[in-house]
């Protein structure tokens, strides 16, 4: 069963983005060794989207975008676009160390579920929902 999502950012600056996402955006991470980290989010999703090839991004979003670009500007984020309003949040985009343009949005959608739901329930051991005990066997 899936139970996360692990992005990455390619980049000839990758040292540097680990400290960005480290220092910046204040993501919390596991060191696990020769300062190689990888950053927990606490929260994800996935979208599909139409488009003339195939391709993946990653985005961030947000609670409160005024408030996050206010927060990460004083941390020294450079936002390379202003805030504008879209059918699906409010968005913005910032640059990250060896080039990258990230996106951050705040989304005007609700989520219905932050944990997926199995189509079957757990299985569970026949002798643990027996009932009756077991009939004497005919056998002599």
């Amino acid at each position: 069963m899936i139970k996360g999502i692990h992005a990455m950012f390619y980049s000839p600056a990758a040292e540097e983005v680990r400290a960005f996402i480290r220092d910046k955006l204040g993501l919390p991470f596991t060191d696990v060794g020769d300062g190689w980290l990888i950053f927990d989010v606490p929260d994800a999703e996935i979208g599909c989207h139409p488009a003339s090839s195939a391709q993946h991004g990653i985005s961030f979003y947000c609670d409160d975008i005024h408030q996050t670009v206010a927060d990460l500007k004083r941390r020294g984020v450079q936002f390379s676009s202003g805030i504008s309003d879209e059918e699906w949040g409010t968005v913005t985009k910032f640059m990250m160390p060896g080039g990258s343009e990230v996106e951050l949005y705040q989304p005007k959608y609700k989520r219905t579920a932050a944990t997926p739901k199995s189509a079957h329930p757990p299985r569970r051991r026949l002798s643990k929902l027996r009932k009756t005990p077991k009939r004497p066997s005919s056998r002599k």
